[in-house]
């Protein structure tokens, strides 16, 4: 799908580490997660407006495309994301969740189900880190322990660990 890499010495999350703000990925995630959020509120499960919004983001070039992707792809799995969220969130029905951390997890989802390339654990420390900035005290650990259990229980990927013998 996408041709942006997500590795140490990609423009990813890891850049702004080393002080060069955020990597293309990263702005590509806020993006969609902005976008998705308007789409939400308006519940309108559409594209429609996309390049405006971007533009008016003031985004271009590869990051817009990653964006629209993950954008593109959570709109056209929205049920199926939401089918995951609901099962893996016990006691919090879609509906109670902060819109914002409905749609970090919606676009956490996605990747990690649909988007190939990406390790699941840069995909869930994107997913925190957006949560930390835009959502409540608690949304880095909520929307954590959700993308976990689809990771492990649904992705199939396991942590890396000690290899058994």
């Amino acid at each position: 799908m996408s041709s942006l890499p997500d590795s140490h010495d990609s423009p990813d999350s890891t850049s702004s580490r080393r002080g060069r703000g955020p990597g293309l990925r990263t702005r590509s995630r806020e993006t969609a997660v902005k976008f998705l959020y308007g789409c939400d509120l308006r519940q309108r499960r559409s594209m429609d407006g996309f390049d405006a919004f971007v533009a008016q983001q003031g985004q271009r070039g590869p990051e817009v495309d990653f964006a629209r992707e993950l954008a593109d792809g959570v709109i056209a799995h929205w049920d199926e994301i939401d089918e995951q969220l609901a099962a893996f969130s016990d006691n919090w029905r879609l509906g109670r969740m902060a819109v914002v951390d409905r749609n970090i997890l919606r676009v956490g989802v996605f990747e990690l189900l649909h988007v190939e390339g990406t390790p699941p654990t840069v995909v869930i420390n994107e997913a925190v880190e957006l949560a930390k900035k835009f959502g409540a005290r608690e949304s880095g650990a909520f929307v954590n322990g959700i993308l976990d259990r689809v990771r492990l229980e649904v992705g199939g990927h396991p942590p890396p660990g000690p290899k058994e013998d």
